[in-house]
C-alpha cells in the first residue's frame, strides 16, 4: 500500500523541505496562526518555482468560519484565477451555510472555476453540521480529497469519523486525515482508519537571526515571539514516511 503524505507550508523555505523529505505535495497558506489563508502572488510563484511536487493553495480569505460574503466569495475566485495562472495542481476551500451545511451554490461555482485543477475539501468539513451527509455533498459536488480530523481537535482523536468516513466514501473521494499527525502516531492513525494518504505541517522552530531585540512586545494579538521562526523539518518528513512504510517500528 503506497501511502501519501501532504505538506502544509508557508515559505519557499518549508517547501523545500516537505519535497526534499519525500512529500508528494504541498498546500501552502499563509498565516497558520489562525488555520491558515490565502497565500500572495509572489509567495506561490516564487514556491512554484521553487518545487517540483504539486502544488495546492489554500482558498481562505479570512480567518474564523466559513460563512462568506458574496465580496468574500469574490476574492476567492479572484485568488483561484491567480493559482490557476501561477501553475498550481490544486485549491483547497469550503464554504458552510449558517445551520452548518454545504453551501452548494457557491461551492459549485468555486469548484467549476478552479477544474480542471483537483480540489480539495478542508477543515470546514469539521465544523459542519453532519459529517456523513457533508461527505456526501462534497462528493457529489466533484472534490477530490477530503482533510479532516474527524470532527476533533486532533486526527488521532477523531479516528473512529474517519474510519467510518474512509468506508462510506468507498473510494469515491481521498480521505485525508490531519491535525496533530506527527511521525509517532501516524502509523496508528493509517492502522484504525485505513486512510492512505496524510496531512501534516512537520514543523521545527528555529532561532531568529536577529541580535538586537525587544523580547517583551509582540507583532500580533498573541503573545508569541517575534524571535522564533517555525519552518517543515524534512527529516520529520521523511520519518513519518518511514513510519508507516515500517509500522511495526513506530
Amino acid at each position: 500500500m503506497t501511502i501519501k503524505l501532504e505538506i502544509c507550508v508557508d515559505s519557499v523555505r518549508s517547501a523545500r523541505a516537505a519535497q526534499a523529505g519525500g512529500a508528494s505535495r504541498v498546500e501552502l497558506c499563509a498565516n497558520l496562526l489562525v488555520g491558515g489563508t490565502t497565500p500572495s502572488y509572489g509567495m506561490l510563484q516564487q514556491v512554484r518555482e521553487a518545487i517540483d511536487i504539486d502544488l495546492h493553495v489554500l482558498i481562505r480569505p479570512r480567518g474564523g468560519d466559513f460563512c462568506y460574503s458574496e465580496t468574500e466569495l469574490a476574492v476567492m475566485l479572484a485568488d483561484i484565477a491567480m493559482a490557476k495562472k501561477l501553475g498550481a495542481e490544486g485549491v483547497v476551500l469550503g464554504v458552510l451555510r449558517p445551520d452548518g451545511r454545504v453551501n452548494r451554490v457557491a461551492a459549485k461555482q468555486l469548484i467549476e472555476a478552479a477544474r480542471p485543477l483537483k480540489v480539495t475539501w478542508h477543515r470546514a468539513f469539521d465544523l459542519a453540521a453532519d459529517p456523513l451527509q457533508t461527505l456526501e455533498d462534497i462528493i457529489a459536488l466533484g472534490c477530490d480529497y477530503l482533510l479532516t480530523s474527524g470532527q476533533q481537535p486532533t486526527a488521532l482523536a477523531g479516528k473512529e469519523l474517519i474510519a467510518q468516513l474512509v468506508r462510506q466514501a468507498r473510494g469515491r473521494i481521498t480521505i485525508m486525515p490531519g491535525s496533530g499527525v506527527r511521525e509517532d502516531n501516524i502509523a496508528r492513525i493509517a492502522a484504525a482508519t485505513k486512510a492512505t494518504e496524510f496531512h501534516s505541517s512537520a514543523r521545527c522552530t528555529v532561532p531568529s537571526p536577529m541580535q538586537w531585540r525587544r523580547p517583551n512586545l509582540y507583532m500580533g494579538a498573541l503573545p508569541e515571539s517575534e524571535y522564533k521562526l517555525s519552518f517543515t523539518d524534512p527529516a520529520r518528513v521523511a520519518a513519518m514516511l518511514a513510519a508507516v512504510s515500517n509500522p511495526s517500528d513506530s
